[in-house]
């Protein structure tokens, strides 16, 4: 049986807290509740939450304080976070985002709306998971594990730089499709790059080389560009 969602609400408002917590609950999630920041850290060390919704104006630490100390801690960056405030302005919805918040929601707010939010917010968390842990085989002797950053040739790692690691994973992602030597490079690079087509030809050679056997699944599209296929 699959275990409830656990949920953190941080709102120094206690009806809203109430609110809140009465309608997640009611939708079959697990909920913990704090009216200030300092608890919330507390009890964050000993167990995480799946999903937290954030005050901004709390009593002791602010909650833009808060996001940032938990979006730029290893430990706790991967935590999604809904903002929940009366602060309506597009800079502090701005900020918010930047900060690395899935979400923002103004106070007065529907708690209906608020429940599908934090619902949304846990789906496509869960999407993007299970793509990052999605590994990709190509034939019987090439594995990739993209979330690992590893390459593996009938079961013995090969060792490759970034960027020939990042070319491989965007041709074995979409096995059959030719990519140009431009979109290689876009994908790579983006407007910052200062380099030439000539380039990802000397990184598909070098990564034909290390894969050996495997090599022979990277195709040459004459006068196009790249693609992978069995």
């Amino acid at each position: 049986m699959e275990t409830k969602k656990l949920i953190d609400i941080i709102d120094d408002e206690e009806d809203i807290l109430e609110l809140v917590a009465l309608h997640l609950e009611r939708s079959g999630f697990r909920v913990r509740k704090f009216l200030s920041a300092e608890p919330f850290l507390r009890e964050l060390s000993i167990k995480q939450p799946d999903l937290i919704i954030l005050d901004l104006m709390l009593p002791d630490i602010d909650g833009i304080e808060v996001c940032k100390f938990l979006k730029f801690h290893e430990k706790y960056s991967d935590i999604p976070i809904i903002m929940l405030t009366a602060r309506a302005t597009e800079t502090d919805k701005v900020l918010g985002l930047e900060l690395g918040a899935d979400d923002y929601v103004t106070k007065p707010f529907s708690p209906r709306e608020l429940v599908a939010r934090v619902k949304a917010v846990l789906r496509r968390r869960g999407q993007q998971r299970e793509k990052e842990n999605k590994k990709i085989r190509i034939g019987e002797i090439l594995l990739i594990d993209p979330f690992k950053f590893e390459v593996y040739v009938k079961g013995k790692r090969v060792e490759l730089t970034p960027t020939e690691f990042r070319i491989l994973k965007m041709l074995a992602e979409k096995k059959g499709w030719v990519f140009t030597r431009k979109q290689i490079l876009d994908e790579l690079w983006g407007n910052d790059k200062i380099v030439l087509d000539r380039t990802v030809d000397v990184h598909i050679k070098h990564l034909r080389e290390k894969l050996g056997e495997a090599g022979k699944f990277i195709k040459n599209v004459r006068g196009v560009g790249y693609k992978i296929e069995e």
